[in-house]
């Protein structure tokens, strides 16, 4: 028995030993070897420009104003090689009929990526700051999955730069009992100590790397599509996710730091605005509760574009653009 326990032991000693070796080995291989200042190109082949933002820091949009009528302004998603690229299709299609704008949130693509506080109310203030500032007169505002819940909480703070919201695959609609545990995981601090676990500066870039290598953007991309992914959509992705400063946002978002506890409750049902959304199905979320939202609220409404996953203007757009047009035309 006690031969049996010493053994078990060293083998648990010699597991010990080879994975630190591993760990030691990626961290001295994501140091050395991993370019963390490649070329980038612009992700959209648009007018680029930076927009100071006292609360958001410096924030990169491209733009297109050829076009007269209402502003259309787009917010990428957030994940860990987020950019304007996301809403290509929707920029390309609607430039030179009306100004058309596409940022890149903070955290991302060719805005601030400094070692800051990244949170809800940061975006929020991002997004409010712009269309104040910037904009400066109601606009159709889309966004894409989670930048639905920070472009909703701008829209309540300051309503009158919203003329309409289109939410594509928008977070926030799983059922309550998930919310809950959310938040008892919120009250317990696990988000602030895996935030914690994930920043330290050893290994906080080195497992960034792994999270950002070309097979885990291909994964991730995978997931959002019901066909393939074009091969340009993730070399854009690889080429944003290594600039320097790439880790720190994805960092919050990876520890679960940007939903807002009942979004549905005490955001989306404020809303005054028109809303609609384009979903279908998305492996990063859920639609469950939505039906209940619709039927509640008679500003908003919903169209499922099948089949298709969390990016449906890239895979059925003039589906997409269908639905926006038949949507603002009613405005």
């Amino acid at each position: 028995m006690k031969k049996a326990i010493k053994n078990t032991a060293k083998g648990v000693a010699g597991l010990a030993s080879v994975t630190a070796a591993a760990v030691g080995g990626w961290i001295l291989f994501s140091r050395k070897y991993i370019r963390h200042d490649a070329p980038i190109d612009k992700a959209l082949d648009a007018d680029q420009h930076d927009y100071v933002s006292t609360r958001a820091g410096r924030i990169s949009f491209y733009a297109d104003t050829r076009g007269k009528g209402t502003p259309l302004v787009l917010l990428h998603s957030i994940n860990v090689a987020a950019s304007a690229y996301e809403v290509k299709p929707i920029f390309e299609h609607f430039r030179g009929t009306r100004p058309v704008y596409a940022l890149d949130l903070p955290g991302f693509g060719f805005s601030e990526r400094s070692d800051r506080l990244y949170s809800p109310l940061l975006y929020q203030n991002a997004i409010s700051d712009f269309l104040t500032e910037v904009i400066k007169k109601p606009a159709d505002v889309v966004a894409l999955s989670i930048s639905c819940e920070f472009a909703a909480r701008a829209a309540t703070y300051v309503p009158d730069q919203f003329r309409s919201l289109v939410m594509i695959s928008p977070t926030g609609f799983k059922p309550p009992r998930m919310d809950r545990l959310a938040e008892r995981a919120d009250l317990r601090g696990t988000k602030n100590k895996l935030y914690a676990g994930l920043a330290i500066p050893v290994w906080n870039r080195p497992l960034f790397d792994l999270a950002s290598s070309r097979p885990s953007i291909q994964v991730f991309l995978n997931k959002s599509f019901e066909g393939m992914v074009p091969d340009e959509f993730v070399d854009y992705a690889y080429q944003t996710a290594h600039q320097p400063g790439a880790q720190y946002a994805p960092t919050y978002f990876l520890s679960g730091k940007f939903y807002t506890p009942a979004v549905r409750e005490t955001v989306y049902m404020m809303l005054k605005q028109p809303v609609l959304v384009i979903y279908d199905r998305d492996p990063h979320t859920n639609f469950e509760m939505l039906p209940t939202l619709l039927h509640e609220c008679e500003n908003w409404e919903g169209i499922r574009i099948s089949p298709t996953k969390g990016l449906p203007h890239w895979e059925a757009p003039q589906r997409v653009f269908n639905a926006l047009n038949q949507f603002w035309s009613k405005l």
